[in-house]
């Protein structure tokens, strides 16, 4: 490098001397004012230089601004900072001297350096605030509140700012945010604490109220924990078992007979385990040591979460309805052996009247085959004889048919589950008739028949048509000989049945008669033949398949039988 010449360093010597002459003068000048020792200051400008006074600039005022906890700054209008006190300096932690005739914009963070401006600018056109952060010597940033006014300084236009740093404001903010946030979990825990408290004491009230309605009651009551340990028995266990309770921890199972014990605590587990509803029956062992019989049942009692509080219970002294029970069982099981018995003696009945029948056709064939032969042996017999010859052949007809009733009742009597099939109703009656024409042309009756649109009856093809046979025969018969005989024979359904009903107009039945009209060789009149058999069937092979057979009749005026086929 070049050495430089005598003459250059006598000038730069010089010229530094000079500056620090004008630092010393800043620097006394700056002390002047901060003492109040001057009340104006020069600033050089473009123009040359300004003198700036400060109005009313006495010590008071002075000492006054300088003491303020809040930052004050005049601002030139080009941003220019012509004064600031300590309290700002301190915020931006500068010396005092750097922050004066600084610019603000240097303690302005970039990104808020377009709000600053807007600021300003409002606050040069009157009263402002605005909030932003400063940047401090440190690159940190401090939260303040500033607050504009412009004013005149000295016959120039300056902007008052007065800076007020909020950080400790936020601070406390936001540990009253945190307080009232805890003041809030609070409450709402004195909230719950109370609600719990209600709760406790409606629970405590309801128990009470139901100890009152448990008390009241005439069945043993009690109380279990949802553990299953007993919390409370009623008046009415005491008078069962007595004031001294040997075991007062578990006065129930302790009174439960052995030989219901393991089965009575094996449903009351699984209800423990599951909340379902108990349900035993046991034996409780008395004051006296005499074992009854009882029906317990509990019930568990639920909180608002679904959760088992407590169970509710009763035992119910079942002693004599169980003993009656026994006691029916008995009786059925005899029954069922009388049953069994009567079974056999019909079956050996049926035997009895097959072998019977089928023993007494012989001597009948028989008989009938010597009055035969008599007949012929005999050329021209008296008509007395004949007459007694006829007397007889009629009985040999009559023993002949009551072996065919007795047989076919024998038949009838095993019959309790016939084979059935749909039979059409209307054709069955159209055959009957058929075979009744000749008996129904030599009286004179006139038939109704309304059976067409009838559906088909459910039942034996050859037993439907014995019941239609024998009901119409029967109408016929039994006609009423002062007036002609009238038969209407009709069929409809209901939800249930096919009903076929057969009314005539002839010699009607008592109500004595009514009453034994389907029994066994029954017959009410005796100018008509017949067995007095064939009501008693019909009612039979009806009832067989689940049907019956109803009859309304007035002496002289008429019958109605009414047959109820189900579907």
């Amino acid at each position: 490098m070049a050495e430089l010449a005598p003459l250059d360093a006598a000038v730069l010597a010089r010229e530094n001397e000079e500056l620090r002459q004008q630092l010393r003068e800043a620097e006394e000048l700056i002390v002047a004012v901060r003492t109040g020792a001057v009340d104006a200051l020069a600033i050089q400008g473009a123009d040359g230089p300004r003198i700036f006074t400060l109005e009313g600039a006495d010590q008071s005022y002075r000492m006054l601004v300088e003491q303020m906890n809040e930052g004050a700054l005049l601002l030139s209008p080009d941003g220019t900072v012509l004064y600031c006190n300590t309290a700002l300096a301190e915020l931006l932690r500068y010396p005092l001297e750097e922050v004066l005739g600084s610019t603000a914009t240097s303690f302005i963070p970039a990104t808020f350096q377009q709000y600053w401006a807007e600021v300003v600018a409002k606050g040069w056109a009157g009263r402002v605030r605005g909030e932003l952060p400063l940047q401090t010597r440190d690159r940190a940033l401090r939260p303040c509140s500033v607050s504009m006014n412009s004013l005149t300084f000295n016959g120039a236009p300056a902007l008052a700012v007065l800076v007020t740093d909020v950080s400790a404001q936020q601070k406390i903010t936001n540990i009253r945010a945190v307080v009232a946030k805890q003041n809030t979990l609070i409450d709402r825990k004195n909230e719950e604490l109370v609600r719990q408290q209600v709760a406790r004491l409606a629970v405590e009230q309801a128990a009470a109220q139901a100890r009152r309605v448990l008390e009241g009651i005439p069945q043993i009551a009690w109380t279990a924990t949802p553990e299953g340990k007993n919390s409370y028995l009623n008046q009415r266990w005491f008078d069962y078992v007595g004031k001294n309770e040997p075991n007062p921890e578990t006065p129930v199972t302790s009174r439960i007979h052995p030989d219901d014990y393991e089965n009575g605590m094996r449903h009351w587990r699984h209800s423990l385990a599951t909340g379902l509803p108990l349900d035993i029956e046991c034996r409780l062992c008395s004051e006296n040591g005499t074992y009854r019989w009882m029906l317990g049942r509990g019930l568990a009692m639920r909180a608002e979460d679904g959760t088992v509080s407590q169970w509710v219970g009763t035992f119910t002294d079942i002693h004599e309805h169980r003993l009656a029970l026994e006691r029916i069982d008995q009786a059925q099981s005899q029954l069922r052996d009388n049953n069994e018995a009567l079974t056999r003696v019909n079956v050996d009945l049926d035997n009895f009247i097959y072998t019977a029948s089928h023993d007494l056709r012989s001597p009948i064939t028989n008989i009938e085959g010597l009055l035969q032969a008599l007949r012929g042996e005999l050329p021209d017999p008296a008509t007395q004889v004949e007459f007694i010859l006829n007397l007889m052949q009629d009985s040999v007809e009559r023993f002949k048919r009551t072996i065919d009733h007795l047989t076919d009742v024998s038949k009838l009597q095993r019959e309790h589950g016939p084979s059935t099939e749909q039979v059409p109703l209307a054709a069955v009656v159209h055959d009957v008739l058929l075979d009744l024409e000749p008996l129904i042309s030599s009286v004179g009756a006139q038939l109704e028949v309304e059976v067409a649109d009838c559906p088909p009856v459910t039942f034996s093809e050859k037993n439907l048509r014995s019941v239609v046979y024998n009901l119409l025969s029967n109408a016929v018969k039994y006609r009423a000989p002062e007036r002609p005989s009238l038969v209407r024979v009709r069929a409809h359904c209901t939800e249930h049945h096919v009903l076929l009903i057969v009314q005539d107009n002839g010699l009607g039945i008592s109500e004595n008669g009514q009453r034994k009209l389907f029994g066994m060789f029954q017959r009410l009149h005796d100018h008509v033949e017949g067995s007095g058999i064939g009501l008693y069937m019909v009612k039979r092979m009806v009832e067989n398949v689940g049907g019956r057979i109803e009859v309304t009749s007035e002496l002289g005026v008429g019958s109605t039988f009414t047959v109820y086929f189900p579907h």
